[in-house]
C-alpha cells in the first residue's frame, strides 16, 4: 500500500492542470491577420481574436506561461483590454509574492507585458529569441511594430539581475513540461508541451494563432522565416497525427476557451482548464 501511495504521488507530480485565460480582444480581418491573403482567392472576412496567458500549476509548482500585454502596450495598437491582467492573476491565486516561474514564448508585446508584475520570480525565454531582440534587425519597422522597447528594456534588466535563464532547441523544465522552440513567428518562437490528467496539452502560442491557420496551411501575416513557420505547421501536425499531443491551444483563436472545461461562476466566460488540479485551496477549488 505503502509504494502504491508513493506511485501516485509522483504521477500526481508529473500530471498539471492547465489554464486558458482571456483578458483582450480585437476585431478585424482575414486580410489583416494572413500573409497575402489574396494568393488563396477567397473574399474577405471579419475575424476576431482573443488574447490570452497560460497557468501550469499541480500541489508542487505553478508556471505562469506568458503574461498578457500592458495597459501601454495594448493602448498604443488599440487592442481592447477586457480584463485587468494583474487583478485577473489575482483571481486565479496567482500572487507576486509567490514568485512563480515564468516562461516567455517570445517577445511580442502581448507576451511579455506586466512581468515587472512580479518581481522575485525567475522566467525563461530562448536564447536565440533573446538575441534577436537586442540585434540590429529589431528595430527594423516590419519587426519592431510588435513590440514595446520599454518592455525589451526590462528583459536585459532581468538578464542583468540573474533572473532571465535561456534555453536552446528544448528542455525539460520540470517532469511533465517541456519548452520546444519552433521558430517561424519569431526566431526563438517556443511552445509547451504540458501532461494532463486529460493527456498532453500543446500550447502552442503563436506557432499557431487560429486553428484554422494551421488547418489550412495559412501563415500569419508576421513572420521573422516564412519556411520555419511552415516546418512549425508541420511539426505540430506529425505531434498530433502521432497521437503524442491530445489537445492543441491555439494563441488566439476565438473557439479556443469554447473546446475546453469552463471555469465555474463569474470566470466561466474567460477561463478553461485542461486537466485536475488536486487544490488545498477552497477558493480556487470554487472557482477552477
Amino acid at each position: 500500500m505503502e509504494n502504491l501511495s508513493r506511485i501516485l504521488l509522483n504521477k500526481n507530480m508529473d500530471e498539471y492542470q492547465v489554464t486558458i485565460a482571456k483578458y483582450g480582444s480585437r476585431s478585424t480581418v482575414k486580410s489583416e491577420v494572413y500573409l497575402n491573403y489574396g494568393l488563396y482567392h477567397q473574399p474577405d472576412e471579419p475575424i476576431g481574436l482573443h488574447y490570452f496567458f497560460w497557468v501550469i500549476r499541480n500541489s508542487q509548482r505553478t508556471i505562469l506561461v506568458d503574461t498578457g500585454f500592458s495597459v501601454i502596450g495594448g493602448a498604443n495598437r488599440k487592442r481592447t483590454l477586457d480584463h485587468n491582467v494583474p487583478e485577473l492573476y489575482k483571481r486565479l491565486g496567482i500572487s507576486p509574492e509567490d514568485a512563480p516561474q515564468i516562461i516567455i514564448t517570445h517577445g511580442h508585446f502581448d507576451h511579455i507585458g506586466n512581468l515587472d508584475f512580479f518581481p522575485k520570480s525567475q522566467m525563461l525565454i530562448s536564447e536565440k529569441e533573446y538575441d534577436f531582440w537586442n540585434s540590429k534587425h529589431a528595430g527594423r519597422t516590419l519587426f519592431h511594430h510588435s513590440v514595446e522597447d520599454y518592455e525589451l528594456a526590462h528583459l536585459r534588466q532581468l538578464r542583468a539581475e540573474k533572473r532571465l535563464e535561456f534555453f536552446s532547441d528544448r528542455i525539460e523544465v520540470a517532469s511533465g513540461i517541456e519548452i520546444i522552440e519552433v521558430g517561424g513567428h519569431t526566431p526563438g518562437q517556443a511552445v509547451v508541451k504540458v501532461n494532463t490528467s486529460e493527456g498532453v496539452v500543446l500550447l502552442a502560442s503563436d506557432a499557431i494563432h487560429f486553428y484554422e491557420e494551421f488547418e489550412a496551411d495559412r501563415p500569419f501575416m508576421s513572420v521573422s522565416s516564412l519556411v520555419d513557420m511552415y516546418a512549425a505547421f508541420d511539426t505540430i501536425r506529425e505531434m498530433v497525427a502521432s497521437g503524442e499531443i491530445k489537445h492543441l491551444v491555439s494563441g488566439h483563436d476565438v473557439d479556443t476557451l469554447n473546446r475546453f472545461t469552463p471555469a465555474t461562476g463569474d470566470l466561466s466566460t474567460i477561463v478553461s482548464t485542461i486537466g485536475r488540479y488536486a487544490c488545498v485551496r477552497e477558493d480556487l477549488k470554487t472557482k477552477l
